[in-house]
């Protein structure tokens, strides 16, 4: 293992940093706000609104009450 000691050393940086990331995310109270805009997002996907408009911009909509008909027979 010839340059065993510079993969340790980029190992060491790289998690200092990833960890001093993870840090500021916590203390900044950014999981705070991902978490509430999380959350408003699965309300409005959730709302009849978002259903209609899902289902208007659906592409195949009118293949598959096509393939659903035929089904029925």
């Amino acid at each position: 293992m010839k340059f065993l000691d510079w993969y340790v050393k980029i190992g060491t940086v790289s998690a200092l940093i990833g960890g001093s990331m993870e840090l500021f995310m916590i203390k900044s109270g950014f999981y705070d706000k991902v978490a509430v805009i999380e959350s408003e997002r699965l309300a409005w996907e959730n709302s009849p609104e978002a259903q209609a408009i899902r289902e208007a911009l659906n592409p195949w909509r009118n293949s598959d009450a096509a393939t659903e008909a035929g089904k029925e027979n």
